[in-house]
């Protein structure tokens, strides 16, 4: 069976969600999930893990261009211990600086309207990070090319 993993954009909001084969080594955006209360988002997230036969999570980790990180970075490592405690899969942080204002170009360039790429920017975004995450490396549990 192929080895999936799910890429996180996390946000205290919506959250945007990517998938990868780790035998291709393609992300590919899934959908954007609107977050409810923890029980609800627990039910989700272990459905997501169990129906894409998921055997890791990617969150990407929002730094400031410096480097340091800010409160966003603290609520991203704390929604990573969660997922790991409610699914039991091991979750990498990975350091998403640019993800969504790349995937913001991408869509403005698409000519989509407001509404429409505010829809998709989040699993864009998760897209974006899954895939610099492959690119470094991270392709089998051997290799997790972890910065967490």
């Amino acid at each position: 069976m192929a080895q999936r993993i799910a890429g996180i954009d996390y946000g205290t909001v919506r959250i945007g969600i990517a998938i990868a084969d780790l035998s291709v080594a393609i992300a590919s955006p899934l959908e954007i999930y609107q977050r409810q209360t923890p029980d609800v988002d627990a039910k989700y997230f272990r459905k997501l893990a169990r129906e894409e036969a998921l055997v890791k999570f990617v969150v990407g980790l929002p730094v400031h261009l410096s480097g340091e990180e800010s409160q966003k970075s603290y609520e991203a490592r704390q929604f990573a211990k969660w997922l790991t405690e409610i699914t039991e899969l091991p979750v990498d942080l990975f350091d998403e600086r640019y993800t969504s204002s790349e995937a913001e170009e991408m869509l403005q360039a698409a000519n989509l309207t407001k509404k429409r790429r505010k829809a998709k920017l989040d699993a864009l975004a998760a897209q974006i990070m899954l895939t610099a995450y492959l690119e470094a490396g991270a392709r089998s549990e051997e290799n997790p090319g972890s910065l967490g």
